[in-house]
């Protein structure tokens, strides 16, 4: 041990601490001896103005001193408390009967206290048996100290000792209960990120491989007839492919980050970014009509739920419907932000493995809002998500004009569009019936 650490002021504190302790149970021999020969002394000490008699002071040490281990050591502690106890019942003769009861119970109530601290920090299969070596102990010394009624003591012996025992137990219970519940609160939380990742990673990956898949068959099909446009597919696929795999660094770069660095400045998308995702669809060749109402601010976390939730229902457009054109609409009002994507494709059930329709209902009741989706019956599909408002975090409209419609660019161009790559959920995601939480 380094020796300078010894004159620390925070390490010579449990030091000293223990020493003292240790010093004190060493003089319990001393003690033991000293407690019969001044039963009859009437002298006394004096401490901060009280007069402590040395017949009391003394029996009172004898259990006072080892309790000085109960922290650390428990077992021992009683072990000594109850033994001093027991030697002072057996071999302490008074002046009169009432001294000597007034020693045996306030010996044996702090070892009935020691107990209670014993259950409270060590199993039922150690403070049981400890509990039961305190009841013997204390019953047969009723029996062999004078001054006290053997029978009415060993009542009262039995009744202290469960007490002590039960209070000591609710204490360990109630204790390992808050442990599990914090290692539940912990489990779920662990098991919310995620499935949050998950959610972001199915996102911003499923649906861009989705559009690479369908531009490199189109670039295979037509590099030997129209170069022009495989050379277009190939932007396209250029473009999803670093988009993604920007993405991809941005969320991996958030989970390598340790507490103490410090976070992204790199956006997450939004609402604002509905240009950008409307363009990459057109490039898949899906014209989007966009039309955007109000310009109230959203928090943060509606924002990227409302993306994500047209990003996907998108993809099943773009993936599953069978059309060339489809529309948003985006209401941004004071209570709620509402999106609605339609198209006028096939309909008809989704495949019973696809997570479309799951992830966006999980998004929807995750920021408290409400979704349905579903086939129209007039033919197509419909995606509805109506996204509460408050007013903490919001991200304003971002500049996006009001009533603005916007349309999808010609298949050809660059962007890239992130979301789910299977047929469950958005507007292609064909569900037999409509769903809403």
């Amino acid at each position: 041990m380094d020796a300078t650490a010894l004159i620390r002021p925070r390490a010579a504190v449990p030091v000293m601490r223990a020493i003292l302790v240790w010093a004190g149970v060493a003089l319990l021999p001393v003690l033991w001896v000293l407690a019969p020969a001044v039963a009859n002394s009437g002298d006394g000490v004096g401490v901060v103005g009280w007069w402590l008699p040395v017949r009391y002071l003394v029996p009172v040490l004898i259990v006072a001193l080892p309790a000085g281990l109960l922290r650390r050591r428990p077992l021992t502690a009683l072990g000594l408390m109850l033994a001093g106890a027991a030697l002072c019942a057996a071999t302490v003769h008074g002046r009169d009967a009432g001294y000597l009861g007034d020693i045996f119970n306030l010996q044996f109530l702090a070892v009935d206290a020691a107990l209670a601290v014993v259950a409270a920090n060590r199993s039922r299969r150690v403070s049981l048996p400890a509990a039961g070596v305190v009841l013997v102990t204390q019953v047969l010394a009723g029996f062999v100290a004078l001054g006290v009624e053997p029978v009415d003591q060993a009542a009262l012996t039995v009744l202290a000792v469960a007490a002590a025992w039960i209070t000591g137990n609710s204490v360990r219970a109630r204790r390992n209960y808050a442990a599990a519940l914090r290692v539940h609160a912990a489990t779920e939380a662990v098991t919310a990120e995620r499935l949050r990742i998950a959610r972001e990673l199915h996102d911003m990956v499923a649906h861009s491989i989705g559009v690479i898949a369908i531009q490199a068959g189109v670039g295979a099909r037509v590099i030997d007839t129209q170069p022009a446009h495989a050379r277009a597919a190939l932007a396209t696929i250029e473009a999803a492919s670093r988009d993604t795999l920007a993405g991809l660094r941005r969320t991996l770069g958030a989970l390598r980050r340790g507490d103490g660095d410090p976070a992204s400045l790199e956006p997450a998308p939004g609402l604002a970014d509905l240009d950008r995702l409307v363009a990459a669809t057109g490039d898949a060749g899906v014209r989007v009509g966009l039309r955007t109402t109000g310009d109230a601010p959203v928090p943060a976390e509606v924002d990227l739920a409302a993306f994500r939730i047209v990003q996907e229902a998108l993809t099943n457009v773009v993936r599953h419907a069978g059309v060339d054109a489809c529309r948003v609409v985006v209401e941004r009002g004071d209570e709620a932000l509402t999106v609605e994507i339609v198209d006028d494709g096939r309909g008809g059930p989704i495949g019973v493995e696809g997570h479309g329709l799951i992830g966006m209902r999980e998004r929807v009741t995750a920021v408290g809002g409400r979704f349905r989706a579903g086939p129209r019956s007039e033919g197509g599909f419909r995606v509805t998500a109506r996204l509460p408002v408050s007013p903490e975090n919001a991200v304003p409209a971002g500049g996006r004009p009001v009533d603005a419609v916007r349309a999808g660019g010609p298949p050809g161009g660059a962007g890239s569009v992130g979301g789910r790559s299977d047929g469950g959920g958005g507007a292609g995601g064909r569900p037999d019936e409509a769903v809403e939480p």
